[in-house]
């Protein structure tokens, strides 16, 4: 009961501050020929749009620390405290915020949070100390970066780069060239394909739809996918490893948990490793593999095979040999079953 009443307050709070933000300023960009954005803020969230062109816009939303301020107590607080620049300058628009002393009395400090209504072809350069950021239906290059907000990305086409302290990442419709990192949260990314690179040091993984060359590593979470196509390379540290209707070449791994592996169809190869715990695998029959099991093996029935089987080993061709499997189970259990 105690923790659902916390959970409660927790959510009330935060729609009191939602309801604090006041509108501090619109400027219209419908004049301007906007092909980047550079916006910068120490306290609140960055919000870029795409498609948009005869409403493109910049508004800047400000509020205090837990209690409502008039306009007039903000504009008094970003005299005394800040420096705010919105401008537009060679095709580029610049939004930065940032304090004036380093010694600011935090209860005088302001969150200063962007939301930016551009064309589709911008890129972008974002960057805030403590917000969110969602950036969304942009052709480009994208470049942005929260020392402890969240990130959203959707329907991004190009180089992507993006990066957070502690907030969870969500990624989809994206495709090209996406690189994202997070220092604790999970990662969830959905229908995106090309160069895929997704890491976290604490949280899990959690890939559906993919398509491209696709590498997602995480320190400690579990590592959950499904619809991939192309080639996949996942580890994780601490948790399980789930995969299934996969269509790629194959490198999971992890260091305690176990990892369960179903193929639909197989890339180049199949290398699976796991120090401590067990080995699930199911790859199609009418393949051409060279087995190379270490582990306590189970398997149902071995047709065409030729080669040695022990208790805790197994080499050798099925169906004349070709697709490369190799999996590490240590002392755990690998089974091994055709579909």
């Amino acid at each position: 009961m105690k923790k659902i009443i916390a959970i409660i307050a927790m959510l009330i709070f935060v729609c009191v501050l939602k309801a604090q933000q006041t509108l501090y300023l619109t400027k219209s960009l419908s004049n301007e020929s906007v092909k980047n954005v550079e916006a910068k803020t120490s306290g609140g969230g960055i919000t870029v749009s795409g498609g948009y062109t005869q409403d493109a816009r910049i508004e800047i939303y400000i509020s205090g620390n837990g209690h409502e301020l008039s306009k007039e107590e903000i504009q008094s607080r970003l005299d005394e405290n800040y420096e705010l620049k919105v401008s537009v300058e060679n095709n580029k628009l610049i939004a930065v915020a940032k304090q004036k002393h380093n010694n600011m009395n935090w209860k005088r400090s302001l969150n200063i949070a962007f939301k930016i209504y551009v064309p589709q072809n911008v890129s972008t350069d974002l960057g805030t100390s403590g917000g969110s950021i969602s950036i969304g239906n942009l052709n480009g290059t994208q470049d942005f970066q929260t020392s402890g907000g969240s990130l959203t990305v959707e329907k991004l086409t190009g180089k992507i780069v993006g990066g957070t302290s502690g907030g969870s990442i969500h990624v989809s419709d994206s495709k090209d060239d996406i690189d994202l990192e997070t220092s604790g949260g999970s990662i969830e990314a959905s229908n995106c394909s090309g160069k895929i690179r997704l890491g976290t040091s604490g949280g899990s993984l959690h890939l559906q739809d993919l398509k491209g060359d696709v590498k997602a590593t995480t320190s400690g979470g579990s590592v959950n996918g499904k619809n991939i196509t192309g080639q996949l390379v996942t580890s994780t540290s601490g948790g399980n490893v789930h995969l299934y209707d996969l269509s790629a070449s194959l490198d999971a791994s992890t260091s305690g948990g176990n990892i369960d592996v179903e193929l639909n169809d197989v890339g180049k190869y199949i290398k699976l490793n796991n120090s401590g715990g067990n080995i699930s695998l199911v790859i199609p029959k009418d393949k051409g593999y060279d087995l190379d099991l270490h582990g306590k093996i189970h398997t149902n029935s071995l047709n065409n095979f030729s080669g040695t089987t022990k208790e805790k080993e197994l080499h050798g061709k099925i169906n004349g040999g070709g697709i490369p499997v190799t999996a590490d189970a240590g002392d755990g259990k690998i089974t091994l079953g055709f579909k």
